[in-house]
């Protein structure tokens, strides 16, 4: 599963990175809702590609959403089941190389700043 926040340039990149009968799921578009885009890996890799957005949904709905996530997902997280990747840590006085290390693109997961001894 691929939640896409960048949209434009990272539409292609999406359909590489995906696995055979993934989803893709465009959530924001950081860096425009336009791109180009090759098919045929959408088709050969049999992926899902959809959109959602909450601005539009009416509260209910939104507090129907945090509802199931404070049932479902909120355990998971508490167990330690449900854990982010970490790729890099650094200290907050080394930021810029966490930047650097971001804008090259060579990172798979988070890359962490840490504040105040962490």
């Amino acid at each position: 599963m691929i939640l896409d926040i960048v949209g434009g340039p990272y539409l292609q990149k999406n359909y590489q990175a995906a696995a055979v009968g993934g989803r893709i799921v465009s959530i924001a578009f950081l860096q425009g809702s336009r791109g180009e885009v090759d098919f045929m890996r959408l088709m050969m890799k049999r992926l899902t590609h959809t959109g959602s957005t909450l601005r539009a949904q009416p509260i209910e709905v939104k507090a129907g959403i945090a509802a199931r996530l404070e049932a479902q997902v909120w355990p998971l997280l508490e167990r330690g089941q449900c854990l982010p990747l970490i790729h890099a840590r650094f200290p907050f006085a080394e930021a810029f190389r966490a930047h650097e290390l971001m804008e090259s693109n060579a990172h798979i997961g988070k890359i962490v700043l840490e504040v105040g001894g962490a």
